[in-house]
């Protein structure tokens, strides 16, 4: 199978466990853990992970000069990433929080072009554009209340923007290292580096959970956030940065919703609709357009063939 196909499965994969884990994790916090506490039991499940299946591995040896941009990444591309969003979601609604989130692909088209000269074309600004119409539309097709405007909530809109901006560094950041080494090398050491960041905001938070209290299903949901969401995904995205453009990573966000809204359906807490398959094409029409390769790349990639 060609790198491509199986760099957009990575990511079609990653986005389905984001999908699922609106509806399995939604009863974590914070009734059983507070926010910044799991964030660190999460950042310290994947860093553990990472470092033993990285043992299977022939070790990559990591160059003086990366180990700066290997700092910034598990700044933004953890505890930024992480730590923003929960905040900011504290402080306003999901609904704002969602909306805001699909800035993402823009952002990063945006960082891309600046840090590592990647080509803004208009097949990538309509790709995004249908992308994040599907994604809004399907967001608040069922009428749901949206107040981005609303003073009491700005400070929370303020946090998931940062968010949404500083994953974008984090992906542009990344990048170039999947040129010099295995994706399990790479994200081994951002999470490292991560775990310093989050540790002194989080300790309080996860020294005081109550696991005694915790019923079974709790358990299993805090196991799904560490080994999908957290270890699996974010390794899966560094798979799929080896082959794959930033932009190309980030307009799958677009996916999430959809795929959240079918695997609702799926265990009957939804009804299919209209609205849900237009914006599903929508947002599948824009993954098209932004992964789409322009046909002078395609031309010089074949005549390395």
């Amino acid at each position: 199978m060609p790198k491509q196909y199986r760099a957009h499965i990575a990511l079609f994969v990653v986005n389905l466990i984001y999908g699922i884990n609106y509806t399995v994790a939604k009863d974590v916090m914070p009734d059983f853990i507070e926010p910044l506490g799991f964030i660190l039991l999460r950042v310290t499940g994947a860093v553990t992970l990472f470092w033993l299946v990285g043992r299977l591995f022939e070790t990559d040896r990591i160059e003086k000069r990366h180990f700066p941009r290997l700092i910034l990444c598990g700044l933004f591309g953890v505890a930024g990433n992480q730590m923003l969003f929960f905040q900011g979601l504290n402080l306003t609604t999901p609904i704002n929080a969602a909306i805001i989130m699909t800035s993402n692909p823009v952002l990063v088209l945006i960082m891309s072009a600046l840090l590592i000269n990647e080509r803004i074309t208009w097949v990538k600004i309509l790709g995004i554009a249908l992308g994040a119409v599907g994604a809004i539309l399907l967001i608040t097709g069922d009428g749901a209340a949206v107040d981005l405007l609303d003073n009491d909530k700005h400070f929370g809109n303020l946090l998931v923007f940062l968010n949404a901006a500083s994953y974008a560094v984090y992906l542009v950041l990344v990048k170039p290292l999947m040129n010099h080494y295995r994706p399990i090398t790479v994200i081994k050491w951002v999470f490292t580096f991560g775990l310093l960041f989050v540790a002194p905001f989080g300790w309080k938070q996860a020294s005081a959970v109550n696991w005694s209290s915790m019923p079974a299903e709790i358990y299993m949901a805090v196991a799904f956030v560490v080994l999908g969401t957290t270890f699996l995904a974010y390794l899966l995205n560094t798979y799929a940065l080896k082959t794959v453009n930033p932009s190309v990573v980030s307009i799958y966000i677009y996916l999430q919703p959809v795929l959240a809204a079918f695997f609702a359906l799926a265990v009957g807490s939804d009804r299919l609709t209209p609205l849900m398959l237009i914006c599903a094409a929508l947002i599948f029409a824009g993954v098209y357009l932004v992964s789409k390769k322009p046909r002078n790349a395609s031309r010089r990639e074949a005549q390395k063939h």
